[in-house]
């Protein structure tokens, strides 16, 4: 079986699963929609029409517009950068972080693997979304410190994850066989234990994103995300709090938004999870 072959399994195996193939055409949709914003989106997210204030979904404004006349729709759509740019980078931190922490302390043990093991603890002793706050609250209201609090909270998710994979790893007869060669550790870490643990890594990252958007979504929320007047699906709903009653449309289009986009990287995270896993055969 040549190297590839395993891939293509997993690849066929996720074909076969509808719900993971709608969240990724889901996904891909919003991507679409952030990378082409400003040829889908007619209005400018930005400019306000005071003579078009709070006015139901219409052939001019499809979604409607907000408490000062602006386009619903041109913001949920230019929202969409804010969102996946959070997921993404914000999972990429915590990749950053973690897989390096969790290889060296599931491979080396010791002192350096109960000290790490303390300290993840420590930090998942702490609700995500809290520790996410607190840390956006020292950095700073934007949509960059938010990212990177949401990362640095996630990581110790990861760092859990590559340890407990690597501790299963690293006593396989192949992982033996690459010691008694003569490999170095780092190289026998580096090129024979972490290409065999990034499976569960993928599907933990796509999961993970979902986690981060609804993340930044809460913090823009709080005022401590993208700022205005950019547009953020947080804070559009900070703002349709206050005009529930006479223009749900405001909360609607960004709810619904953020619904459909954790829901579609759930649906891929769990198609991947059992893609990926060796015992679905």
């Amino acid at each position: 079986m040549t190297p590839a072959a395993p891939w293509q399994a997993a690849w066929r195996r996720l074909a076969r699963r509808r719900g993971a193939l709608l969240g990724a055409a889901v996904v891909l949709g919003f991507v679409v929609l952030a990378l082409g914003a400003a040829w889908i989106a007619p209005q400018d997210p930005l400019t306000a029409s005071w003579g078009a204030i709070r006015k139901p979904p219409s052939a001019e404004h499809w979604f409607g517009t907000d408490d000062i006349g602006r386009d619903v729709f041109a913001r949920v759509v230019w929202g969409t950068q804010a969102s996946l740019l959070a997921g993404v980078v914000s999972v990429s931190i915590s990749l950053g972080l973690g897989v390096p922490i969790g290889l060296a302390a599931g491979y080396l043990g010791g002192a350096i693997d109960a000290v790490v093991s303390r300290l993840t603890d420590a930090f998942l002793a702490c609700p995500f979304l809290i520790l996410a706050i607190a840390l956006a609250a020292f950095l700073g209201p934007s949509l960059t410190d938010a990212m990177i609090a949401i990362g640095v909270s996630a990581t110790p998710i990861f760092v859990r994850l590559t340890r407990a994979q690597v501790i299963n790893i690293k006593v396989e007869d192949y992982i033996e066989a690459a010691r008694a060669i003569g490999n170095p550790p780092w190289r026998v870490a580096l090129r024979h234990v972490l290409p065999n643990i990034v499976a569960p890594l993928i599907v933990q990252a796509t999961l993970a994103i979902a986690g981060a958007v609804i993340a930044e979504a809460s913090l823009s929320f709080l005022g401590l995300g993208q700022q205005p007047p950019a547009p953020s699906w947080g804070s559009m709903l900070n703002t349709a709090k206050n005009y529930v009653d006479n223009a749900p449309w405001m909360a609607v289009w960004p709810g619904l938004a953020i619904f459909s986009l954790v829901l579609a990287f759930n649906l891929l995270g769990d198609g991947l999870r059992d893609a990926l896993d060796p015992r679905q055969r």
